[in-house]
């Protein structure tokens, strides 16, 4: 009788830490999907709108990317996590970098990968979703040098492997919000051009590359969709739920009637929602509301890079607050450091940079009541 009344006693009180435990755990979060009419995206049965706020997690306040600490620095990782979430966020924009992720142009790092699946089980438990941005090859001496020698077609069939390696460890999460394919592609900009990465670096960093550069007598618009449709073809082998789209520049910004390449109608087909990095201008307002609005396409809208590089704050804020009637999500950076460290830091820049998240955090429609203080 004694051993039975035990085995009921530790049945009960199984019984009641699994209830515990039931109660205790935070829900899981919802798959994020456009709206039935594409203006906006929903999560849940009940198609309840939900629209993006976060930051780009793409280098720290050293410079160096994701992959180049996150192998050694976890803890870093899970402590900026916690202060993304901090700000009001429920995205985080991550880049990954294509040489990081491919040991050869048809064998993914499966270290790499692991670390990934690690840091999709982070973005679970923290309760921000993902942004995963790809093909990155920002530090011009980690690109190995296998890639750049590669054709075209055998180039875009490693971005196809890349994809298919991540869309495999990606899969099955909620956490993730999209597949960005790349940052800023472009075309060839004519004969001279030989290099893939396009342009001057930013700091350390080339954050645009090309997908070609030998046009051999396509138009732009044939060969843009023919990478979004290999690209986006490969990741649906695999993963045939998450949104993918592309983040591009705002040609519309720069030239007055540039219409949208990579999201026109023979081209963006496959790409569930537009994302456009748009840094607004010092005193260009309405200008740059109306570039915005050439990429009114008839899906739901993210302007996936924001800061007040030239604006300044207030006219920053009063393009993001003009923006809100038709713009679905938000993306601005964050670089490692909270805003209290921003502000003992004491230079202009810290205080600049602190000052922005302080205000971003403001704006946000997730911030605590006591964040805005």
């Amino acid at each position: 009788m004694k051993r039975d009344a035990r085995r009921l006693v530790i049945l009960a009180t199984l019984l009641c830490l699994a209830s515990w435990a039931r109660a205790e755990a935070p829900p899981a979060l919802d798959w994020i999907r456009p709206s039935q009419d594409k203006t906006h995206f929903v999560t849940g049965k009940a198609d309840e709108r939900i629209v993006m706020w976060g930051v780009n997690y793409d280098h720290d306040g050293d410079g160096r990317l994701l992959e180049d600490y996150w192998a050694d620095e976890w803890p870093t990782v899970v402590e900026d996590f916690q202060e993304i979430k901090e700000l009001g966020a429920n995205v985080v924009r991550v880049h990954l970098q294509t040489g990081r992720f491919l040991k050869a142009a048809d064998q993914p790092d499966q270290a790499n990968l692991d670390r990934l699946a690690k840091l999709v089980k982070l973005a679970e438990e923290t309760r921000l979703y993902l942004d995963v941005t790809g093909l990155g090859c920002y530090h011009k001496q980690d690109v190995p040098k296998w890639y750049d020698a590669l054709s075209e077609s055998d180039r875009w069939d490693a971005q196809c492997v890349f994809w298919k390696a991540v869309a495999k460890v990606c899969k099955d999460s909620p956490a993730v919000f999209c597949y960005d394919l790349m940052n800023e592609p472009v075309l060839s900009g004519g004969e001279n051009d030989t290099e893939w990465l396009a342009g001057k670096p930013l700091g350390d960093k080339y954050f645009v590359q090309r997908i070609t550069i030998d046009a051999r007598g396509r138009s732009n618009h044939e060969i843009a969709r023919a990478w979004v449709e290999r690209l986006t073809t490969a990741i649906r082998s695999v993963d045939d739920r998450h949104m993918i789209t592309v983040g591009v520049i705002p040609w519309a910004q720069v030239f007055k009637g540039a219409k949208p390449l990579f999201y026109a109608p023979e081209v963006g087909g496959p790409l569930d929602f537009v994302s456009v990095h748009l840094y607004p201008k010092k005193d260009k307002l309405e200008d740059d509301l109306a570039a915005l609005k050439v990429y009114e396409v008839g899906k739901p809208l993210v302007i996936e890079e924001i800061f007040p590089l030239s604006a300044g704050f207030e006219q920053t804020e009063a393009f993001i607050e003009r923006s809100r009637e038709y713009v679905d999500g938000w993306i601005s950076f964050y670089w490692g450091k909270t805003i209290d460290e921003y502000k003992q830091k004491g230079d202009l820049p810290a205080a600049v940079v602190g000052d922005w998240l302080k205000r971003f955090r403001a704006l946000s429609p997730y911030t605590p009541t006591d964040a805005k203080k």
